[in-house]
Order: structure tokens, then C-alpha cells, then sequence
């Protein structure tokens, strides 16, 4: 879970915005129209088109289509794009520490991808490395329906260290169509706005001025969805994952609480590295004694310290950013990390089933979840596996103590929780959903199995 303050702000980007004008509206008013029944959806369909793209570019073929200025392609075990001849110097004032300093940069931009349904959101992701002294800022500029375009939007200022810069999401970002919320690029208006038909993604990789080191991009991508408006989503039976748990280690973020205020002080507001922590050490990765020498040797389990701490976002003021959480995995021995979303728990059960945990991001009063034991605007925990019945199997931060994490919740609660983009909390105020968005985490080498699992949702 999240403190107030981030809770509000990822209520505010989780779905398709619930404005003021939707939140004024008598719930009774609401619900009829925007209620889907929820119908049966046999297991192994999907119920119609897919309202979500993710595209990335990973491979030397993609890294050679774009446009570079001082940059290279990488090639090898995992190709890149790196920073070869620095196309210019530019000055940046940290805003978080006040220190000026001059770098020097090199910019790739990706080809257009145009989306095959046009979207009204857009969060990107990245894998990265960044060596001491280098970072790198990821731009999105996209052409709207009408045939305008955006700005160039900034959508994530990051280094895997602290140490250079303090990495950062912008606020402020807003054209009059559509506003950049932390992570995520949002029209502003659903109902009557422009959607986003195409996008182009920009990477610029920054280094201090004469240094031999250079930061490099694996992968860079974007997910771009328009999950329709509804409070209820269509049901589905149990399928392909249906008895399959994965061995996922367990953390509590609640053993955390009061530890560290710079990082945003433990507790609930560590549902998402907790999370992304307990996923990296499924796949064999965890940092090493060194990396956690800075940790209070009191402490318990000083990875989920030290996650919190890697994943900060120094505007946002947390650590549920949900790209700078996907960046932190990439940044283990071949690992990858993404952000997207998914249109059922079927698509879940077969990434469960190839052996692929997932991330989820929900939020729910108490008495929609049963066996939670508290209600959250805003949350993440992991998927591990179902039930026989097809229940989902979660290894669910928000407890007490490690040995609580695991939980089973019932499975129609379950995905309407997370798939649905709009919501009641407790006082009958219309607020949003997440619409199904989820990190996935795994090797830069996906086993077949893995690899078809993945590929069935348009991720390579």
C-alpha cells in the first residue's frame, strides 16, 4: 500500500482519469451505463480485441532503425544502444539536490509506432545500465487522432545509482490534451478528447564530460492501452494455470515500518519494491553483501532496504513508480523488467503456467477482498499461482510477517479488483481503477515455454 499523498496520485493515473465531472455524478447515475455483466469467458479466449500495445525496441535490427546522434549500437549477448561520440554538452540543475553540472550526451530516437487501437494511455519502461557517472532521460512525443502532436514529454530522469543524480519523474507536463501523471501519459479528456494514435520514444544518454564510461539501453518500450470505463469485468473460469504455485520468496513490508524517511519510511509505502524484491530472488538474483553495507545491520531483510532505496523517485516522493521499479530489476545479472497491462486473469494463468510470476496494482475497500484484512487506494502484490478452483494464489506485502504473505483470494474478487477502471470507495465517490496493470520480471533469456507465454501477449 501507499501513504495518502502517493495513494492520491496513483488514484489519479491508475485508469483513463476519473475527472471531476465523472466524480460528481450520483452513483446511481453511474453505474448502469458503465457496468459490464459479468459474463463467463472460456478459458484460453480472450473476450475480444485487446485494448493494449506494448512495443519495444531489443534487438540490433530495432536499435539500427532509429535515429542516432552520437550513439551506437551495441551488439552481442544482449544488444544496445550506448553512447559513442557525444553529439553535444548540456547543463542540468538537479532539482533535488540544487547541483548544477555539465554532461556529455548522445540521443537515440526509435522509428513512429503507430497503435493498433489508438490509445488515451501510455506508461514506458526501460533496462538500462549506468555506470557511475552517466544517466540517461526517456521522452515520449506522440501524434494524436486530430493529427496534432505533443510535446516532447519526459518520462523518467534515472540512474541506477544516487550518487550523480537524483533519479525523477517531472511534473507539470501538459499540452491541454494530455498530461504526464509521474509515470504514465494520460489524455486528459476520454470522452470527447483525441487519443493517442502514434508515438516515438527518445532515449538520451548522459556522461561526465571526457570519461570513458557511457551508459547503455537494452531495452526501451511503451505499453499503450485503452481499457474502456467500467466498474465490473467480464468473469473467467479456471484454465491452464489452475494448480500451478510458483516458489516465490516471501517479504512483509510491514516489518519495515519507520525505517528510512528519506525512501518514504517503510510500511505500506513499500508495497512495490517489496514486491519487485521478492520476483528477483524467484529468478536466483539478490544484491551482494557489498551492496548491502549502507543498510542498519539491525534491520531485517536490508534487500527490500535497499530495493526501496533503488527504486526512489525523488519528485514523486516514493517508491511505486512503477518504470523505476522495472529499471531496478534490470539491473541484475540478466534480467529484464516491463510495464503493461493485461486483459484477464487467463493471460495471467499462462505466464503462471511457463513459470513467470507477475505484479499486480489494485486498490479496493475491505470488504471487496475477503481475507485481505484492510482496504487501499493504491497497492501492489504478486501473483504466484492459482488454486485448483482457479483462485489466485498472492504473495500479498501488506502482512504482518513473512510467514503471512502467502494468501489465497477468491478469484471473481480478485480480477475485478485489478481489471476494472472505475470504482466506489467507502463514502460512494467515483475514483478509478488500475485496468490490469502489472510488472513482469524475468531472464533476458526466456526458456520456449517462457518465451511463447510472453509473445502471446505481444511482449519479445
Amino acid at each position: 500500500m501507499t501513504d495518502s499523498r502517493p495513494a492520491t496520485r496513483r488514484t489519479v493515473i491508475a485508469a483513463a482519469i476519473a475527472t471531476a465531472a465523472t466524480t460528481a455524478v450520483a452513483s446511481s447515475a453511474v453505474a448502469s451505463p458503465l457496468t459490464v455483466a459479468p459474463t463467463a469467458v472460456r478459458a484460453g479466449r480472450r473476450p475480444g480485441r485487446s485494448t493494449v500495445d506494448y512495443h519495444a525496441w531489443t534487438s540490433v535490427p530495432d536499435w539500427r532503425s532509429g535515429t542516432a546522434e552520437g550513439t551506437r549500437v551495441a551488439a552481442g549477448r544482449r544488444p544496445g544502444v550506448t553512447l559513442a561520440r557525444p553529439a553535444g554538452t548540456t547543463a542540468y540543475t538537479d532539482p533535488h539536490t540544487g547541483r548544477t553540472a555539465s554532461w556529455e550526451y548522445a540521443v537515440w530516437t526509435s522509428p513512429e509506432h503507430r497503435l493498433p487501437v489508438p490509445a488515451s494511455e501510455l506508461v514506458a519502461s526501460w533496462n538500462a545500465h549506468t555506470p557511475a557517472g552517466t544517466w540517461i532521460r526517456i521522452e515520449m512525443r506522440g501524434t494524436y487522432t486530430d493529427g496534432t502532436d505533443t510535446p516532447w514529454y519526459t518520462l523518467g530522469i534515472w540512474a541506477s545509482g544516487d550518487q550523480d543524480i537524483r533519479r525523477t519523474s517531472v511534473d507539470d507536463q501538459g499540452d491541454g490534451k494530455s498530461s504526464v501523471w509521474t509515470d504514465t501519459f494520460a489524455v486528459d479528456d476520454t470522452d470527447t478528447g483525441p487519443r493517442l494514435a502514434s508515438y516515438r520514444l527518445r532515449v538520451t544518454l548522459h556522461r561526465t564530460p571526457g570519461s570513458d564510461a557511457t551508459p547503455t539501453v537494452w531495452r526501451l518500450g511503451a505499453m499503450g492501452s485503452d481499457v474502456p470505463a467500467r466498474f465490473e469485468v467480464p468473469a473467467t473460469g479456471p484454465g491452464v494455470g489452475a494448480g500451478v504455485e510458483l516458489n516465490v520468496p516471501r517479504y512483509s513490508q510491514n516489518i519495515h515500518i519507520g525505517q528510512y524517511p528519506e525512501y518514504d519510511n517503510g510500511g505500506e509505502a513499500w508495497c512495490s519494491p517489496t514486491s519487485s524484491q521478492m520476483i528477483i530472488e524467484y529468478w536466483g538474483r539478490k544484491p551482494t553483501a557489498e551492496d548491502l553495507a549502507w543498510v542498519n545491520p539491525e534491520y531485517a531483510d536490508p534487500q527490500v532496504c535497499h530495493a526501496a532505496r533503488f527504486t526512489y523517485d525523488y519528485q514523486y516522493s516514493g517508491c511505486g513508480n512503477w518504470p523505476f521499479n522495472t529499471a531496478y530489476a534490470a539491473t541484475y545479472r540478466d534480467m529484464q523488467g516491463i510495464v503493461t497491462r493485461l486483459d484477464s486473469l487467463t493471460d495471467a494463468e499462462h505466464l503462471i503456467r511457463a513459470g513467470i510470476p507477475l505484479i499486480t496494482s489494485q486498490s479496493f475497500m475491505e470488504s471487496e477482498l475477503d481475507g485481505a484484512g484492510y482496504g487501499t487506494a493504491g497497492h501492489l502484490m504478486t501473483v504466484i499461482g492459482f488454486t485448483e478452483d482457479g483462485d489466485v494464489i498472492a504473495n500479498d506485502p501488506a502482512s504482518d510477517s513473512n510467514d503471512a504473505v502467502r494468501r489465497v483470494y477468491k478469484r471473481r474478487q480478485f480480477e475485478n479488483i485489478w481489471l476494472r477502471t472505475k470504482r466506489y470507495d467507502a463514502n460512494g465517490r467515483v475514483r478509478s481503477g488500475t485496468g490490469g496493470i502489472c510488472y513482469l520480471l524475468f531472464p533476458a533469456r526466456p526458456s520456449p515455454a517462457q518465451r511463447r507465454a510472453l509473445r502471446r501477449l505481444g511482449i519479445r
